[in-house]
């Protein structure tokens, strides 16, 4: 409206010294309503044909890299732009190495760019940030303003595309987290047993009553006129199934349940990768729905070479939210996993119930494991129970892992 009263005044003194015979009034105010012409015009087109990317050297990192955020702007008309602006959201959980933004509401910080580019020119900036934080993040949306050199109008452009950084947890020797490997993974080992692979089929033999339909080679069976049965080979792989309880609550000595939650996810991803090296085929289970899962988080046991990649990029996504009790979702899942398998369960709060749900797959032939999180020894000593192998990362320990990744509170 400024502008169009500006404007329609300029006329107006136009008209009126044509009447009075005023020249020099006349040019004035002809050259204002020119000016404002051409600064409508400028308005106007100033960001047809603006360019502009986002870009990300990596797209997944693990904890303390460094990448670059890249900025490109390219003005493809033959008219410059005196001032062009940008601002970029950004995650306010990384650190921005060079420049300055600013911060806003919800875990965001606004990164803001002004320079001036010519006709059909380029430019190009790019910020190192360090990824201090594991975390699902988010860059974007942009937007870009631009108007006339003198500042009478404005015109603004909305870049709504989005980019994210997955930046994996931090990885660990289990010895640093005052869990010895061989202890762990050595009394899963002694209590393995002999078990059918579906997938291995070694031949086939006559049907028995009490086998199962599914096993049943319908081929064969065609072949000879008489049902037959698949006989699978014997394995000793063993499957661990990872089931990390997301919930935790805030405690003195911790001071936040987010640094307490983080611990988790290292331990996690840290067992995971041991149990990988070790030969094992580790799946990971989570009682929450992130941004990018269908449903509860799950990664499948796999011995597969990204396996220990999917189960970083899951372990990324998580954030503080439960879905369901970690109690009811061991109970959903426990039917489905591969028999032969062992569950192991990281936790902060193994209390009661969630004990006595392992002892109930151990009764019923499963082998089960606990892993607790931040708890004192008289603690676990209150759950430990000679049926199930109980392993503690204490809160000394705790406290030496989180000061070294240099966590802040959520």
């Amino acid at each position: 409206m400024r502008g169009n009263y500006w404007f329609f005044i300029a006329v107006l003194i136009l008209i009126l010294s044509l009447i009075i015979r005023q020249v020099p009034l006349a040019l004035v105010a002809f050259l204002f309503i020119l000016t404002g012409g051409v600064t409508r015009l400028w308005n106007k087109y100033c960001l047809n044909r603006v360019e502009y990317k986002r870009r990300l050297s990596e797209k997944q990192v693990f904890f303390g890299e460094e990448i670059t955020f890249e900025i490109e702007v390219t003005n493809r008309k033959p008219l410059p732009l005196p001032w062009l602006q940008i601002e970029d959201e950004l995650p306010d959980k990384v650190t921005l190495l060079k420049g300055k933004a600013a911060h806003n509401l919800e875990d965001r910080m606004t990164l803001s760019n002004m320079f001036p580019i010519g006709m059909y020119n380029r430019v190009t900036r790019r910020f190192p940030f360090r990824c201090d934080q594991r975390g699902a993040f988010v860059f974007g949306p942009t937007r870009l303003r631009s108007g006339d050199l003198f500042g009478f109008f404005r015109r603004e452009k909305t870049i709504s595309s989005l980019d994210y950084l997955l930046v994996y947890p931090r990885l660990v020797p289990l010895a640093e987290l005052g869990i010895r490997s061989q202890q762990l993974f050595g009394d899963i080992r002694l209590k393995q047993h002999l078990f059918q692979d579906p997938v291995l089929t070694a031949g086939v033999r006559e049907y028995l009553p009490g086998d199962s339909l599914k096993r049943i080679h319908w081929k064969s069976t065609a072949r000879l006129g008489k049902l037959q049965t698949k006989i699978y080979e014997p394995t000793t792989t063993v499957d661990i199934s990872l089931f990390l309880d997301v919930r935790t609550l805030k405690a003195p000595l911790w001071g936040s349940s987010f640094q307490l939650q983080e611990l988790g996810i290292i331990t996690a991803a840290s067992v995971a990768q041991a149990a990988l090296k070790g030969g094992f085929r580790v799946g990971l289970y989570v009682n929450q729905i992130t941004r990018f899962s269908q449903g509860m988080l799950t990664v499948p046991p796999s011995r597969h070479p990204d396996q220990m990649e999917r189960i970083l990029e899951a372990l990324a996504q998580l954030h503080q939210v439960e879905t369901v009790s970690m109690l009811r979702y061991i109970r959903q899942q426990a039917h489905s996993l591969p028999w032969g398998s062992t569950l192991v369960l990281i936790s902060a709060q193994p209390d009661e119930t969630l004990m006595a749900a392992l002892l109930d797959l151990k009764r019923v032939g499963r082998s089960v494991a606990l892993v607790a999180v931040g708890s004192k020894e008289e603690e676990i000593e209150n759950i430990r129970t000679g049926h199930i192998p109980v392993f503690n990362v204490s809160d000394e320990v705790a406290w030496e892992i989180v000061q070294k990744i240099g966590l802040k509170e959520s």
